[in-house]
């Protein structure tokens, strides 16, 4: 084997997004811990958010964030062009621009140079790409890889977006198909195609800038990323923090249909089953087929925004989505609740 071959998904017990702890096992960590309380902190993490904002004026505000994870791909190039993609995400889905960004790594010891090289050049292209820049880092030496980013960026304090937003009547549009988390599991065991994982590293490398220039001309409620806790769990998060509830139209969510195909046979990645713990006591199912539910609690990687947004304004701004997202949804609406499940499938 070449000094550049090493096959990283082989080091990693969890895979992307799927190491992410669980929702809801995060939230028992988090909850005893004192808020401390400053009027220009906007968003902080008691809010279930994507990233924290700080505002320094009335036209600027700070969006931080911080994503790592093990490798979800084995050449070490795509690895950290997906690490970047995924940790850049969080501040397209508050409305923010990245700026700055720092490295955050961990390597064997053992690990050859290309490779770490090839990571690390992968994360700075992936940042240059979105008009930012990578100023430094932290490394250390560790049995498993880890790679991703701290990243800073700058959104105007009354344009900040957050998953606490969604008012009754909006329309939810999701602007990446659903299944990857499966189709990287079956990839790890040689079950998925080449052509289903090329597509699904297309996605995984697909920023979210698209999608949030998308949004700035529209009344955008509320935004989230569809990230590790799966698409039931981002959008339970979003409807609690909007005191909401959602009506979900299955059949128009894009499942890519390779993962639709392993769910039927079983093949999931674990994190599945822990998004599933987290949100389905809040979910009312229906008649929905269960391999479908599976995708719809799948852990994503770098997945796309989840948009709760004005009525009025859905159309035209699914109709402008259609031409920058690699796939424009209408998933659903956002209704009022007065107690039952947050979700309902149909």
């Amino acid at each position: 084997m070449a000094e550049n071959e090493v096959k990283l998904t082989k080091l990693a017990k969890c895979a992307g997004c799927g190491a992410k702890v669980g929702a809801g096992v995060l939230a028992q960590l988090l909850e005893d811990i004192r808020v401390h309380r400053d009027p220009n902190l906007l968003v902080g993490f008691d809010k279930s958010d994507d990233a924290s904002v700080y505002r320094i004026s009335d036209e600027l505000a700070l969006v931080q964030t911080v994503d790592f994870f093990p490798p979800i791909a084995d050449d070490p190039y795509l690895f950290g062009q997906i690490a970047a993609t995924n940790a850049l995400s969080d501040v397209y889905a508050m409305g923010g621009e990245p700026k700055l960004c720092l490295n955050i790594m961990a390597v064997p010891e053992s690990m050859p140079r290309e490779a770490v090289h090839q990571i690390l050049r992968g994360g700075y292209d992936k940042v240059y790409e979105a008009g930012a820049l990578i100023t430094g880092g932290h490394s250390i030496f560790d049995e498993e890889p880890k790679y991703g980013l701290a990243v800073t960026g700058f959104v105007r304090p009354d344009r900040v977006l957050t998953n606490a937003g969604a008012q009754p009547g909006d329309v939810l549009l999701l602007t990446k198909p659903l299944g990857i988390g499966v189709l990287t599991t079956a990839h790890k065991g040689g079950l998925a195609s080449p052509a289903a994982m090329d597509r699904t590293y297309g996605l995984m490398t697909t920023l979210n800038k698209a999608a949030r220039d998308c949004m700035a001309d529209f009344r955008v409620h509320a935004c989230t990323d569809v990230t590790g806790f799966g698409f039931l769990g981002h959008l339970t998060e979003m409807m609690e923090g909007s005191g909401t509830a959602a009506l979900v139209d299955t059949a128009g969510v894009d499942l890519i249909p390779e993962a639709l195909e392993l769910a039927e046979m079983g093949i999931l990645p674990e994190g599945m089953y822990r998004n599933r713990s987290f949100a389905q006591d809040r979910v009312d199912p229906g008649v929905v087929p269960l391999a479908v539910q599976d995708l719809l609690y799948d852990p994503q990687t770098a997945g796309g925004l989840l948009i709760s947004v004005h009525p009025e304004d859905a159309q035209a701004l699914f109709d402008r989505l259609r031409t920058a997202v690699p796939s424009a949804q209408r998933v659903g609406t956002v209704t009022g609740w007065s107690g039952g499940p947050r979700i309902t499938l149909r």
